[in-house]
């Protein structure tokens, strides 16, 4: 059986990893040209100014003074040329270290600023330096310090991250939440018009797909869809007409024939009525059969009037054929259908117990359904499906047209209800028939 492919994978899956891949591509360029485009030299740990302001406290008098902590200890083990100055808002400051020169006309407005970076282009990059403000056990401080030193392509990247991270994030949640939604707005008429589908059949014939909301991609399969259906109820018209006609045109000679069989003296003629029977049965089970498209009136129906009504008719043949048929009812619920459709149905079915079952055939009416038994020898269980295929036959020899359960059957599917073949206790063939 060949694989089915989903649309999921080329209208989804795929666009998301060639999105997902274009933004990484995206994110390394930028990374690559803003590491291009600083030329500078290293940079100040910016995590220096924290660890500053905690050592810093508020003398009484409001002069600041530098606490040698465990962790400015640290800082000065790491970097030997560190140094800093801290100014508060009244104008005091403190100092550790030795300051260049270059930040000398910096000490005194140090509150100005809130954030700066210094760099220089050469080694020993001892004036690289930065600017944070800073709460402080002391107060607000601003610091302008110089430390251990950060290579920028790792201040890029980390700045890159928290720039680009979110939005990467908020990309990638957009793009699983919102294409697939997207790509089943744009399928949803795909989705009505397989439903669509669903509901042709031989019995609902001249329906067409709807074209309203389906993508242009998908259109012109539609419209194919369409026409296909347009030729296919067109044939079927035609040979609806052809088999209605044939019938209809037999019956008049058949008639003829029938009659002079009938009042022939010559006994090999007059055993020719059988296969004339034959004839006739078969084109008025054609002309049935075209008429359950057209002739079709439904009503409340009464299944114990309806079955008496046929017994009684088919009463003489049974006693000429010295056969027995017995009515039972045993309760009755209302249903619907075409009475003179389920007529055919009935006399259909005890013609076919007379012919092929035995000497007595019992009609049974259980509720909204009815039953035909006999005591011949049955249908053998892998026989009780084939037996309605049109021109089937249990025994090749049979006299029967082939065409009765068939019609049983499409007479019964039409009217919403089911036909089944069990078979009797003791023998014997129960075709059971349910209405709605």
């Amino acid at each position: 059986m060949t694989k089915q492919t989903s649309l999921k994978r080329p209208l989804i899956i795929l666009p998301l990893a060639f999105n997902f891949l274009a933004l990484l591509v995206s994110l390394a360029i930028l990374l690559a040209v803003a590491l291009r485009v600083d030329s500078g030299g290293p940079y100040t740990d910016e995590q220096i100014t924290p660890v500053i302001a905690r050592a810093i406290v508020r003398r009484d008098d409001g002069s600041l003074v530098v606490r040698l902590t465990p962790e400015l200890g640290k800082l000065r083990a790491a970097s030997p040329d560190f140094w800093f100055i801290a100014e508060n808002d009244a104008g005091r400051s403190v100092s550790l270290g030795r300051i260049p020169g270059h930040f000398a006309s910096l000490v005194g407005r140090l509150p100005d600023f809130s954030y700066a970076q210094f760099r220089d282009r050469r080694a020993p990059y001892d004036l690289a330096a930065v600017i944070r403000k800073e709460a402080a056990p002391a107060g607000t401080l601003t610091i302008l310090g110089h430390g251990r030193l950060t290579e920028p392509g790792f201040l890029v990247a980390v700045a890159s991250n928290i720039i680009l991270a979110p939005m990467f994030l908020l990309l990638v949640l957009t793009s699983l939440i919102v294409t697939p939604w997207i790509v089943r707005r744009s399928l949803i008429g795909i989705a009505r018009i397989a439903k669509e589908a669903e509901e042709i059949d031989t019995d609902r014939r001249g329906r067409r797909l709807s074209e309203e909301h389906v993508p242009s991609e998908i259109a012109p399969l539609v419209r194919a869809m369409n026409d296909a259906l347009r030729r296919l109820d067109e044939g079927y018209e035609r040979q609806r007409r052809f088999i209605a006609s044939a019938a209809h045109e037999l019956r008049t000679p058949i008639a003829i024939l029938r009659a002079k069989v009938d009042a022939a003296s010559d006994p090999v003629t007059r055993s020719l009525g059988r296969d004339v029977q034959r004839l006739g049965t078969l084109a008025e089970q054609l002309l049935d059969l075209q008429r359950l498209d057209t002739d079709r009136h439904d009503e409340e129906l009464n299944l114990t009037a309806l079955v008496r009504q046929v017994v009684g008719d088919l009463a003489p043949l049974l006693i000429a054929s010295e056969r027995t048929i017995e009515v039972q009812i045993e309760n009755t619920m209302p249903c619907r259908g075409d009475a003179a459709a389920i007529e055919r149905v009935l006399t259909n079915l005890i013609q076919n117990a007379i012919e092929h079952g035995g000497r007595h055939v019992m009609v049974r009416v259980v509720g909204s359904a009815f039953e035909v038994q006999d005591n011949g020898p049955g249908i053998p269980l892998e026989e009780r499906e084939r037996v309605f295929e049109p021109f089937h036959r249990l025994r090749p020899r049979s006299t029967g047209s082939g065409l009765g359960l068939n019609l049983v059957q499409q007479v019964v599917d039409r009217h919403g209800g089911r036909v089944s073949i069990v078979g009797a206790d003791g023998g014997g063939t129960i075709v059971r028939v349910e209405l709605l």
